[in-house]
C-alpha cells in the first residue's frame, strides 16, 4: 500500500487507518473549491457599477454576467453528476477545477462585455463538472461515523460563503488592486484553484458508482435550449425594445419544455437513464417542493441585483458601504438556518418553513416602508432591521427545505431528487434575474421618461432623478418578491407536516441507506477499492 493513499479507501492489505490525516487534506481541498464556487455566485453583484465603469456594459449584459453563470451551472449540475459516476468522481473534481480556474482567468482579462459574459458562462459550466463530486467525495472519503461532524463543516462554509461574497467582492474593489478595479474579485481564484488542482491530484482518492447510468445529451440539449428561449429575450427584450421574436421565443420555449417530458418518458422506456425521473413528479411533496425551490430561486435573483443596484447606483454608496450593509442579513441567515435544523423542524415540522416566508415577506414589507419614507436620505443602519427579519425567515427556509422535499421520495431516487432540487433552484435563480428586466429596469424608465426600448445606462436625467427612479424601482421589485412569497407559502401546505426521514444526512429514521454503494478506482501503483458493502447510504445533497 502507497504511503499517500487516503485514509478510509479498502485496500488489498486492509482498510486504511482512521487516524490518516491525509483525509482531512482532501476535505480542505474540495471544501475550499465549494467556498470558490459559492463565493462567485455573489461576488459579482457588488463589482456592478465597477463593471460598467470600466467596461461601458449594458444593464442587459450585467444580468447575463450574473444569469449567465446560474444558467451555465443549473443545465450541467445534473450532467456534471452523472459524468462523475461514469468517469470518476477525483477526475471530474479535478477538470472541473481547471476550468474554473481558466475561466477565472479570462473573466479577469476580459477586455469587453461580451468577453465577460462568454467567460462567466464558461466558470457556470465548469463549475456544474467540480460541485456535484464535493460530497460525493466526502462520501467515499470519511466513515459512517465521522459524516455527520463533517457535512456539519460543510455547512459552515456554506454559511462563510453567503458572508464573505459580497465583502470580499467589496473590498477587492474598494482596494482597486494594481488599478484593476473590479478584475481581482476573479483573479483571486488563480492561486486557489491551481493549489487545489496539484493538492487534489495527491491526496483526493478515485471513486464511480458501479451502475453508473448514461448520459442522456440529447435532454441535456433540449432543456438547456428551452431555458435559453425564456431567459434571452427576457434579459435583452428591454434593450431591443421588446421585439415580436422574443415573444414568439419565449412562447416556444414552453413547447420545448413539452417536448423535452415527451423525450424523457421514451427515453425512461428506452434504457431507463434519462436526465430527470418523471416518476418523481408523482410525489406530491416532491412535486410542490419543486415548484417551491424554483420560484424561492426566482425571489433570490430579483432581490440580490435590485438590492445591489439600489444601494450603489441609487444611492450612489460605495461597494464597500454596500458590501458591509449586508452583513446583517448573512448573519441573520446563517443563525435562522442552524435553529431551524436543530430545534424548530423537528418540532414543529412544515409551518416553519411557512414562517419563514411570512417573517422573509415581512421584512420586505418593512423594507419598503422605510426605502419610501427615507428616500435618498436612508442610512445602512436604518435597514438593519428589515434586513434582520428578511434574513431570518430566509434561514427558516434554505436549511430545512432539502429534507422537507426529499421526506417521501423513494430512497433509491434519492440522488437523482436531490440533483434535480440544486438545478430547480437555480434555474429559478437564472430566470429571476432575467426578470429583472420587467420588475425593476421597466420601472426605472418610466420613472424617468424614457421609452422601453432606450438603451439602459444612457440616462440623460439629472442623477438625483435617476436615484429617486432606482429607489421607486426598487420598492416596486420588493412588492413583487413579496407576492412571490405569498404562492410560496400557500404551496407549502403540499409539504409533509413532518419530514418522515433525513435523506440529506445520508439516513433514514430506521438508519437505512437508499442509493447505489460507491466504488473506487485504482491510482496508479495504489490498489484502492472500496467494499462493496460498506457504508450504503445516500448521498447527500449540495444546497446552494
Amino acid at each position: 500500500m502507497s504511503s499517500q493513499q487516503p485514509a478510509v479507501a479498502e485496500t488489498t492489505a486492509g482498510p486504511v487507518t482512521a487516524t490518516d490525516r491525509r483525509r482531512w487534506i482532501a476535505l480542505a481541498i474540495v471544501m475550499t473549491a465549494a467556498f470558490m464556487d459559492l463565493v462567485d455566485v455573489t461576488i459579482v453583484n457588488i463589482a456592478i457599477p465597477s463593471l460598467q465603469r470600466d467596461l461601458g456594459a449594458s444593464f442587459g449584459a450585467i444580468q447575463w454576467i450574473t444569469a449567465g453563470y446560474a444558467l451555465a451551472f443549473a443545465a450541467g449540475l445534473i450532467t456534471g453528476g452523472r459524468l462523475g459516476d461514469i468517469y470518476g468522481r477525483k477526475r471530474l473534481f479535478l477538470i472541473g477545477i481547471t476550468g474554473f480556474t481558466l475561466a477565472s482567468a479570462l473573466c479577469g482579462f476580459a477586455v469587453g462585455e461580451e468577453m465577460l459574459v462568454a467567460s462567466r458562462l464558461l466558470q457556470g459550466a465548469a463549475a456544474a463538472m467540480m460541485v456535484p463530486q464535493v460530497l460525493s467525495i466526502v462520501h467515499v472519503t470519511f466513515p459512517a461515523h465521522e459524516r455527520g461532524k463533517v457535512f456539519g463543516l460543510f455547512g459552515a462554509v456554506v454559511g462563510l460563503g453567503a458572508v464573505s461574497g459580497p465583502l470580499l467582492g467589496a473590498l477587492l474593489t474598494q482596494w482597486n488592486l494594481f488599478g484593476l478595479e473590479w478584475r481581482p474579485i476573479f483573479l483571486i481564484n488563480l492561486p486557489v484553484g491551481i493549489a487545489g488542482l496539484l493538492l487534489g491530484r495527491k491526496f483526493i482518492v478515485e471513486s464511480r458508482a458501479p451502475k453508473a447510468l448514461r448520459l442522456d445529451l440529447v435532454g441535456v440539449l433540449m432543456v438547456t435550449t428551452a431555458l435559453l428561449m425564456l431567459i434571452y429575450p427576457l434579459t435583452r427584450g428591454r434593450e431591443l425594445g421588446w421585439p415580436l421574436w422574443g415573444h414568439l421565443c419565449m412562447a416556444g420555449s414552453l413547447l420545448v419544455f413539452a417536448a423535452f417530458v415527451a423525450y424523457e418518458k421514451h427515453k425512461t422506456r428506452k434504457d431507463g437513464s434519462p436526465l430527470v425521473e418523471l416518476s418523481l413528479f408523482k410525489v406530491k411533496s416532491f412535486a410542490a417542493g419543486i415548484a417551491v425551490q424554483l420560484t424561492f430561486g426566482v425571489v433570490m435573483g430579483i432581490f440580490f441585483l435590485v438590492w445591489t443596484l439600489y444601494m450603489q447606483t441609487g444611492l450612489d454608496w460605495s461597494p464597500l458601504k454596500a458590501g458591509l450593509t449586508g452583513v446583517p442579513f448573512s448573519v441573520a441567515v446563517s443563525a435562522a438556518a442552524g435553529l431551524s435544523v436543530q430545534l424548530l423542524v423537528p418540532r414543529f415540522g412544515r409551518k416553519v418553513l411557512q414562517a419563514g416566508a411570512v417573517t422573509m415577506a415581512a421584512g420586505l414589507v418593512i423594507y419598503i416602508w422605510e426605502a419610501d419614507r427615507y428616500g435618498m436620505a436612508i442610512h445602512s443602519w436604518q435597514m438593519i432591521l428589515p434586513l434582520v427579519v428578511m434574513g431570518v425567515g430566509m434561514g427558516l427556509i434554505v436549511a430545512p427545505l432539502t429534507d422537507a422535499v426529499l421526506s417521501e421520495v423513494p430512497r433509491q431516487h434519492a440522488g437523482s431528487a436531490s440533483g434535480l432540487i440544486n438545478t430547480t433552484g437555480q434555474m429559478g435563480t437564472a430566470l429571476g434575474l432575467g426578470l429583472v428586466s420587467l420588475v425593476f429596469f421597466s420601472s426605472v424608465d418610466a420613472s424617468i421618461g424614457e421609452s422601453a426600448g432606450a438603451p439602459a445606462g444612457e440616462h440623460t436625467s439629472a442623477p438625483g432623478a435617476v436615484g429617486t427612479a432606482f429607489v421607486e424601482a426598487f420598492e416596486s421589485s420588493l412588492w413583487w418578491v413579496a407576492g412571490v412569497l405569498v404562492v410560496i407559502f400557500v404551496v407549502m401546505f403540499a409539504l409533509p407536516a413532518k419530514p418522515k426521514q433525513h435523506v440529506e444526512g445520508g439516513t433514514t429514521e430506521e438508519g437505512q441507506g437508499g442509493s447505489p454503494d460507491f466504488e473506487t478506482v485504482p491510482r496508479a501503483e495504489e490498489d484502492v477499492e472500496q467494499d462493496p458493502e460498506q457504508d450504503p447510504e445516500p448521498e447527500p445533497a449540495l444546497s446552494r
